[in-house]
């Protein structure tokens, strides 16, 4: 069996994708999203009732240019790319497409049989990965029978589209795995509360960034001289995985002890910070999270089917660490204009630290002409701590709370 060219395939990838600007867990995202491409439905873990695969659903969340999401996620999917037998979908997605697709990328895999050292199984399945830069392309958030269709592929299930002149299309063994790109404004524009927390968005993983981590005003001079070769070791080794890897992942004793307790706590105490009817449905599958993501950790690392307790413990810290920023993600889906314009004039006093209160009120006046309207909203931002009210020289200012930031 050939070797690696790295260890870590994840740590290599970030490494190499990390002269962008985007902050470095969004690159660790988007090479999660890289190996589970390369994987496919090749590999799983049986729960009896049901198999845990490796295909996830990464939505990058931004507000416009501030961290090129699109850019950052083609740097994996570009290498994904140049791996042989590699199919991707449609970046835009009807019924129609999305048939044609899983019909091209049908394929049969050969599945060892445990124990037994002569030929194995074959398997049919059709498994593509999905990349689009805009997320309101792949998906229309109105259009119900394509959102249950997605739900459905993330479990792993078959599907069935019968159309009156066509008959019925099947679909055997389908797998999906995408990588989207939006801003929280298209979410807010169109996902519908009830949306939130149901099916198809608990089934996502939501990267949000609101800053760059760093300014790099010219990308060609900071990349080293020998990024192609980089780069060439890591589509080899994105290969060596899509070839190697083939059955089922078993956990270790000391795994199964920790997600035991793992899953126990995690049922009994809910997070403060995600104490809303909102994020219940993908609490009830973090679980699912972890166990897609821990698969990913071990590709990346080795060869061998098995899911360490590091594993899982590695995947449940990458997972939660994106729950804090969850509600930037939805804050503004339900909320009156009024609201979001309050949430302009705390992003505004938030960029400048403070300003006279005349020139706060010339920068939102457009949304409040009444004075008494602008002084209601203001009078509840800093009752609700966050801004304040002060003198400077003798001129009423303004000025961000920082103390307020764990209540935005």
């Amino acid at each position: 069996m050939s070797k690696r060219n790295f260890p870590d395939w994840l740590g290599a990838f970030q490494d190499y994708a990390s002269f962008g600007e985007a902050p470095r867990r969004m690159y660790f995202w988007v090479g999660c999203s890289t190996i589970a491409g390369a994987l496919r439905r090749h590999v799983w873990i049986d729960q009896f009732y049901f198999k845990w695969y490796a295909n996830l659903y990464v939505i990058l969340v931004a507000p416009p240019g501030v961290v090129a999401k699109t850019t950052t996620a083609d740097i994996g999917m570009d290498l994904l790319r140049k791996v042989p037998g590699i199919q991707f979908g449609p970046s835009v997605v009807s019924w129609q497409a999305l048939v044609q697709a899983f019909g091209n990328a049908a394929e049969a895999f050969e599945v060892p049989i445990p124990g037994n050292t002569g030929p194995g199984v074959y398997e049919t399945h059709s498994p593509m990965t999905i990349s689009s830069g805009e997320f309101g392309n792949l998906l229309n958030p109105q259009d119900k029978e394509m959102v249950d269709m997605l739900v459905n592929l993330w479990d792993g299930k078959g599907f069935r589209k019968v159309t009156k002149h066509s008959g019925s299309d099947d679909v055997v063994n389908p797998w999906i795995n995408i990588i989207a790109c939006t801003t929280p404004a298209w979410i807010a524009g169109n996902f519908p509360e009830y949306m939130i927390g149901g099916g198809f968005t608990s089934r996502c993983v939501f990267v949000y960034a609101d800053a760059k981590e760093r300014y790099v005003a010219y990308p060609g001079l900071q990349v080293p001289a020998d990024i192609e070769i980089q780069g060439q070791k890591l589509v080899a080794d994105l290969e060596h995985i899509a070839t190697k890897l083939v059955g089922e992942y078993k956990l270790t004793p000391d795994a199964i002890t920790w997600g035991q307790e793992w899953y126990e706590a995690h049922n009994k105490t809910r997070p403060a910070h995600l104490n809303d009817d909102r994020f219940g449905g993908y609490l009830a599958r973090k679980q699912t999270f972890v166990h897609k993501v821990a698969m990913i950790l071990a590709a990346s690392q080795r060869d061998q089917l098995t899911i360490t307790k590091a594993d899982l413990e590695i995947a449940a810290v990458m997972i939660t660490d994106l729950e804090a920023e969850m509600i930037n993600v939805f804050r503004k889906i339900g909320r009156s204009d009024v609201s979001q314009s309050a949430d302009r004039l705390v992003a505004y006093l938030k960029l400048r630290g403070e300003c006279p209160y005349a020139e706060a009120y010339r920068y939102i006046h457009a949304q409040f002409p009444s004075m008494k309207d602008f002084e209601d909203v203001l009078k509840g931002l800093i009752q609700a701590g966050y801004v304040i009210l002060t003198q400077v020289a003798n001129t009423p200012t303004l000025r961000y709370n920082i103390a307020g930031e764990e209540k935005l």
